[in-house]
């Protein structure tokens, strides 16, 4: 068995290993659980249960969108909306020229280094890929983070437009003018949709596909339900803020009690690379026969197989859903 054959069914054993240990489906007491509440939203009749039911349905619909494969695949127009969620006007042209430009110096400066070809090709494909990548995920959840930070503000805000009078559409400019950052960005895009001709769901809607975030979802559900049912906007929306408020509270608590086990994670999984390279940079000839003997690259991938599985296991433990 040549070692191409080796590879490619290495790789389909981390492939299944992977899907089996990070796309598990939700455990039955969850799904009965869920069962039970939608049963009950079903035969409710005021507007804060149908609310209340709409909130709990978006964020069963994210948890499961996030945990499908095909929101993994590279498409077009998922990377153009994901450049276009960082608020920063970066393009599609530049984000792939920024891959190729790090995969030149990444891969150029290892074999400078005189570092085997696969190595060197290997580190460079995986920086590329990854690098630019992960700097656009962390631009889009500083800016989530900013927006849901502000956002009970701008809630604020709006109720004390409403109860003096002015409406709805006023508001939203206020809070345009009002907050910066984020939040002044998207309420300033919505009221610019709504003087075109966009109707306010349709205007709401795009901003919420583009911040993809629950709390502004809770916000659309409940301006929805409010033009479809009536009742006091006012009150509904001073009590999404408090909701939102206490939402934020229990995401810091969940982050202050798996902050320990986010830290052993970082350090388990960064200790075989970090004593890796400086094997490598004190004796290379030691480690060299990883890239050129079989059964030394059967077993390194092996190693890389168990890793990935124990860190996608690590990452399941620390996971909750709020």
């Amino acid at each position: 068995m040549n070692l191409p054959v080796i590879l490619i069914i290495a790789g389909a054993v981390l492939a299944f290993a992977l899907l089996v240990v990070l796309l598990g489906g939700p455990s039955a007491g969850k799904a009965k659980t869920r069962r039970l509440a939608m049963v009950k939203d079903r035969h409710a009749a005021s507007t804060e249960a149908v609310v209340a039911a709409q909130m709990r349905k978006t964020i069963q619909s994210g948890v499961q969108g996030n945990a499908t494969l095909a929101s993994l695949m590279p498409r077009r127009e998922e990377m153009e909306k994901r450049l276009r969620r960082t608020g920063k006007g970066w393009t599609l042209t530049q984000y792939m020229f920024a891959s190729m430009g790090l995969f030149v110096v990444v891969t150029g400066g290892m074999l400078a280094m005189r570092a085997p070809i696969t190595m060197a090709g290997l580190i460079g494909l995986l920086l590329s890929l990854g690098l630019p990548y992960l700097i656009v995920g962390r631009a889009i959840k500083k800016r989530v983070a900013q927006f849901n930070a502000r956002f009970p503000d701008a809630i604020d805000l709006l109720v004390r437009g409403l109860r003096s009078g002015l409406p709805v559409t006023e508001t939203f400019q206020v809070v345009s003018q009002e907050l910066p950052g984020p939040v002044g960005e998207e309420f300033k895009g919505i009221v610019e949709r709504i003087r075109i001709g966009n109707t306010m769901e349709a205007a709401l809607q795009e901003s919420a596909v583009m911040l993809g975030t629950p709390e502004f979802q809770f916000f659309c559900i409940t301006i929805q339900i409010q033009r479809e049912t009536g009742g006091n906007l006012a009150e509904t929306l001073s009590n999404l803020s408090d909701v939102l408020r206490k939402r934020a509270q229990m995401k810091l608590k969940i982050r202050a009690m798996s902050s320990e086990a986010k830290a052993s994670a970082y350090i388990v999984g960064a200790l075989p690379f970090f004593v890796f390279g400086v094997v490598w940079s004190m004796n290379p000839s030691y480690l060299a026969g990883f890239f050129y003997e079989q059964r030394l690259i059967i077993t390194g991938i092996g190693g890389l197989i168990w890793m990935s599985i124990g860190a996608g296991i690590m990452a399941k433990m620390i996971s909750f859903e709020i």
